[in-house]
């Protein structure tokens, strides 16, 4: 077989591991597909017999061409309202939850607000688990200031990730099946029980609120209508489909910590509802 085939056949094989690493990256399926089409391109033009650990190889070049496309991005500055990052939605398996557990939604919705450099730093030592010198050789930058990067990111997030604390999917379960009841039941008071004081709520197209009285007020608005939920996993934990004759209008998602709704995305952008197989998932 030819150099280039075998090499053609090696990268559809870490084609899936090259894609979960871009998602955290950029927060976007269609993005992560381009970087991937890219580092594709990059290699399709170089003699084999130059990438010695193909793995390796194109977790660099992905890394950087997903560096790129976060550099290419348009600021926040005059937009109306968030535009929350793509979620991974799958069936709730019985005795299963959480069992693909990617990166949760309100950690992305999190790394969206730090700068291109500080993303990549950040997702490869702390998510990917890479070596800091082969992050810094990914941002070509010293180690001292790949780690430094790395820092700044964490104290960045990390409120994002102590209001997510709750490991047990059953508890998260409990919390989201009262929070869909309470907003069927159209009952602010309810939703603010299961809240914490401070909890804060993402949508997209909205900015984001705090205050368990606002997130209940707001999260009822956004369910009116009759809606009907689905039980799911979004991005690795209960969540909830939300749907109007069938038809996806929200994907909820929960951090939980301590007994109590932390964080809840609201995922709104129709195109992006529309790729959601319903039939696929089971009603409650």
């Amino acid at each position: 077989m030819p150099d280039h085939e075998r090499q053609a056949g090696q990268f559809e094989h870490l084609r899936p591991r090259m894609l979960a690493l871009a998602y955290p990256l950029l927060g976007s399926f269609d993005e992560a597909e381009e970087a991937v089409r890219k580092a594709w391109a990059r290699l399709a033009r170089i003699n084999p017999a130059e990438v010695t650990d193909l793995a390796a190889w194109l977790t660099v070049v992905t890394s950087r061409v997903c560096l790129d496309l976060l550099g290419a991005r348009p600021g926040q500055a005059g937009q109306e309202g968030l535009r929350l990052p793509d979620a991974v939605v799958e069936a709730e398996a019985s005795g299963e939850p959480g069992r693909s557990a990617p990166v949760g939604l309100a950690l992305l919705v999190a790394l969206d607000a730090l700068a291109p450099a500080e993303r990549v730093a950040f997702v490869l030592q702390d998510l990917v688990r890479l070596h800091v010198d082969q992050v810094a050789t990914v941002l070509e930058r010293t180690t001292a200031d790949t780690r430094r990067l790395a820092e700044q990111a964490r104290r960045r997030v990390q409120e994002a990730r102590e209001a997510d604390g709750e490991g047990s999917p059953a508890v998260r379960r409990r919390l989201v099946d009262a929070f869909c009841a309470a907003v069927l039941d159209g009952d602010p008071a309810a939703l603010a029980a299961a809240l914490e004081p401070e909890a804060a709520l993402h949508a997209d197209g909205w900015h984001p609120l705090r205050g368990a009285q606002q997130v209940a007020q707001r999260a009822v608005t956004l369910c009116q209508g009759g809606p009907a939920f689905t039980a799911v996993l979004v991005n690795g934990s209960p969540g909830a489909l939300v749907t109007r004759d069938g038809v996806p209008t929200a994907v909820l998602g929960f951090a939980v910590r301590a007994g109590r709704i932390s964080r809840v995305q609201f995922l709104l952008d129709p195109r992006r509802l529309a790729a959601i197989d319903v039939d696929a998932l089971p009603r409650w």
